[in-house]
C-alpha cells in the first residue's frame, strides 16, 4: 500500500476500533441482583448469586418528520373559531379607556397611601403610640409599617408597568 494511503486508513481504522468498545457497551446486558436483605441492585456483570439477566429491547430512534411548508394566507388557519364573538374597535377602545382611569385611580389612591406610611414610618423612627409602652409591641409596630411601604411600593411599580404597556397597544 502507498504511504500516503496508508496513514489516512490507519488513523480511520483507530477511530472505528475505538467506537466499537463503546457500541458494545450500550448494547451490553443488563443484570438484576438480590442482596440478602432483597434490595434490587443493576449492574452490568452477572456474576454472583441472586442475578439474573433483565431483556432489554434495543432503544428505536425514529426520525423526526419533515416540516410542512408554509402554506399560502389563503389556507391559514384562524386564530380563533369563525363564530367567536368579535368586538368592535370602538367598543374595545372604551373598554381600554375605562381600564386606564381604573389603573390611573388605582395608582393614585396607593401613592396617597405610600405618603402616608412614610409619615408614619418617619424614616424607620415612628412615634410610640399609648398602647406600645413595651419594646416588643414598638418593634412590630415598626415591622408591620416597613412591610407595608414595601408592599405599597411593589404595588406602585406594578401599576405603572401596566399603564406602560397599555399605552404601547
Amino acid at each position: 500500500m502507498n504511504a500516503l494511503i496508508a496513514k489516512p486508513f490507519s488513523l480511520m481504522l483507530a477511530a472505528a476500533l475505538a467506537v466499537v468498545p463503546t457500541a458494545l457497551r450500550a448494547n451490553g446486558d443488563i443484570f438484576v441482583c438480590r442482596d440478602a436483605e432483597g434490595r434490587k441492585t443493576y449492574q452490568n456483570t452477572g456474576g454472583g448469586k441472586g442475578c439474573t439477566r433483565v431483556d432489554v429491547q434495543p432503544v428505536l430512534t425514529v426520525p423526526a418528520s419533515r416540516q410542512p411548508s408554509a402554506r399560502p394566507a389563503t389556507e391559514a388557519r384562524a386564530i380563533s373559531p369563525a363564530n367567536f364573538p368579535k368586538v368592535d374597535s370602538q367598543t374595545q377602545r372604551t373598554r381600554d379607556g375605562d381600564r386606564r382611569r381604573i389603573l390611573e385611580d388605582e395608582l393614585g389612591s396607593e401613592e396617597a397611601r405610600l405618603q402616608a406610611l412614610r409619615a408614619e414610618y418617619n424614616g424607620g423612627q415612628p412615634e410610640r403610640l399609648p398602647g406600645e409602652r413595651s419594646d416588643a409591641r414598638y418593634q412590630e409596630r415598626r415591622t408591620r409599617l416597613q412591610a407595608d411601604l414595601h408592599r405599597t411600593e411593589n404595588n406602585i411599580a406594578s401599576l405603572k408597568r401596566e399603564l406602560a404597556l397599555l399605552s404601547r397597544q
